[in-house]
């Protein structure tokens, strides 16, 4: 097996500071903002990205301590693999949020759509390109019963 190193180019900072306060999804809250707080050394990366709206975060699970194969989802009371869910209890414990960008001020980026503890480190930040990124006539598996008509469902369980 390779091993692989990688090291945080920043910090998630947001107001949520315990995984029971997250939101399922960010996009459901739009209400909350956050900032990454770049090191310095990658600052002239942020170069730019203020001329989108959204941006990928990548980053670390850090207070996930389990490595699961199979997981019960959000809105499921069955079992599926790992690869079918987004559970933060996953193998090497990477995260991905589409989030979107409110101002860049310095080393710090803001944003709203968020759904990550304070404190996360985060790996990588890459545009969001709506003619790369977006897909027509995506399947979603056992998650397309739920959002019947392209509808959210109860909202009182997404928090």
């Amino acid at each position: 097996m390779n091993k692989i190193i990688m090291h945080e180019i920043g910090i998630i900072h947001s107001s949520y500071k315990d995984k029971k306060d997250i939101p399922i999804q960010g996009r459901f809250k739009d209400n909350v903002e956050a900032w990454v707080e770049l090191k310095d050394k990658y600052v002239k990366g942020l170069k730019d990205l203020d001329k989108f709206s959204h941006a990928i975060l990548l980053y670390y699970f850090h207070k996930s301590d389990k490595e699961n194969i199979e997981g019960k989802p959000f809105l499921e009371d069955n079992a599926h693999g790992i690869f079918a869910i987004r559970s933060p209890n996953r193998p090497n414990h990477i995260g991905l949020s589409v989030v979107k960008i409110k101002r860049i001020k310095e080393n710090k980026m803001y944003f709203t759509q968020v759904d990550m503890i304070n404190g996360t480190p985060l790996l990588d930040i890459k545009p969001y390109v709506k003619y790369f990124d977006s897909r027509e006539n995506v399947v979603s598996g056992w998650i397309d019963k739920h959002f019947k008509n392209g509808k959210i469902p109860d909202k009182t369980l997404i928090k």
